[in-house]
């Protein structure tokens, strides 16, 4: 099983958004990087985080005005996160749980790394794969 560490090694980018700008800026960033959530910082220090889900239920929903309405008041400010040295399988536990698709990597305080549900759910079937290749080899051996 794969560890986190792992996974963000090949991840360079972290997308971030400050806290004071509009919804609107948030949204247009997601559709920009493909991404479906993005960590919410300030001078480096991890506040929240603002997915699409946010913004379905909280601004579309209630009527809101997406240029109007800060980052600040959609976000999840507490953020769930896992370390360098958390399994997939950990990761995947706590998604399922917690209902969420996105996981913020922490390491001594600093923020390393963003995990989806897509990436973990890749790092599963590439072991997959890879455990099925050994038996086939081990078979035909």
């Amino acid at each position: 099983m794969q560890i986190v560490r792992n996974l963000v090694e090949g991840k360079t980018e972290i997308f971030s958004i400050r806290p004071e700008q509009p919804v609107l800026a948030a949204i247009q960033m997601m559709a920009d990087k493909f991404v479906g959530a993005l960590l919410v910082m300030k001078d480096g220090e991890l506040l929240g985080i603002v997915s699409e889900r946010d913004y379905a239920r909280k601004v579309i929903l209630k009527g809101r005005s997406s240029a109007e309405t800060p980052v600040r008041e959609i976000m999840t400010s507490q953020v769930l996160s896992v370390g360098p040295g958390d399994t997939v399988h950990r990761c995947m536990r706590l998604m399922t749980d917690k209902h969420i698709r996105h996981l913020p990597v922490v390491d001594g305080g600093k923020v390393v790394g963003m995990l989806s549900i897509g990436d973990l759910v890749k790092a599963v079937i590439d072991d997959q794969a890879e455990q099925l290749e050994q038996l086939q080899r081990y078979i035909a051996g």
